[in-house]
């Protein structure tokens, strides 16, 4: 087994942790907003933080490691378009999970703030919940692009 073919194979796994728990924190947050219970949105919030430091934080630092060993090894060109383009959308989609991290901590202390004194929600939560929302379509589609750009390489 050369080391190349499991770096190789650690990248794509890390990618696909990347993006699967992306969606799906995504799915159950955007979930959580439709329903009153505080409970139920205090649960999705809380392991929304969980899984983002659990998964995602590893597999986004994985992935440019990975990245940047197989570029060297496989000799690619590291100012090939496609590589460029790479490197600059997960720029992009890290400073829209960045905050959108930072966004879910809030929220999740918001929520318990909210079911410890058994308030409403303030609007500074669906302000927050908003600026989440909107934040995570660019990193989204941003992925999803570096997926492309990855398997077809274009030049």
């Amino acid at each position: 087994m050369s080391v190349y073919l499991v770096l190789k194979a650690l990248h794509i796994l890390s990618a696909t942790i990347l993006f699967g728990t992306g969606i799906g924190i995504a799915f159950f947050m955007l979930r959580s907003h439709f329903t009153d219970n505080l409970h139920e949105k205090l649960y999705a919030a809380k392991n929304t933080v969980l899984a983002d430091y659990l998964f995602t934080f590893p597999a986004a630092i994985i992935q440019p490691l990975t990245g940047f060993w197989l570029i060297w090894k496989a000799g690619y060109d590291w100012s090939s378009l496609w590589l460029v383009l790479t490197y600059i959308i997960y720029i992009i989609v890290g400073f829209c999970w960045l905050p959108v991290v930072w966004i879910q901590i809030q929220l999740k202390k918001i929520l318990a703030e909210s079911v410890a004194t058994d308030t409403p929600l303030p609007a500074d939560y669906h302000k927050l919940f908003k600026i989440w929302f909107i934040l995570g379509w660019p990193a989204f589609i941003g992925l999803i692009v570096v997926f492309f750009l990855m398997v077809f390489k274009p030049v």
